[in-house]
């Protein structure tokens, strides 16, 4: 699987894991120069908190346009730390 916004491979792996329809990209996939930290934060009542990441790709911001849960209940332990996106970024194989 691939995660591309703004004609950027932001991640790239075989080994994401689906839950709700989202393909949740392992740390190690993505490409760290495309991701800045946001203080956004949301709750999800059985997975945690969510935390966010702006992506930057040539000059544009996709602001939280990607979130990882960095410590989740135990029903979602497989997806800790995994990212996963939204807002345009287009997850494809």
């Amino acid at each position: 699987m691939k995660a591309i916004w703004n004609n950027a491979i932001l991640a790239e792996s075989d080994k994401t894991v689906v839950i709700e329809n989202n393909h949740y990209f392992p740390p190690s996939a993505i490409n760290k120069m495309y991701f800045k930290e946001s203080a956004h934060h949301t709750h999800c009542p059985w997975k945690g908190e969510a935390s966010y990441y702006h992506i930057e790709v040539n000059g544009e911001t996709n602001k939280d346009a990607a979130w990882y849960y960095p410590s989740v209940s135990h029903a979602a332990k497989s997806i800790e730390g995994y990212i996963a996106f939204w807002k345009g970024v287009e997850v494809t194989q």
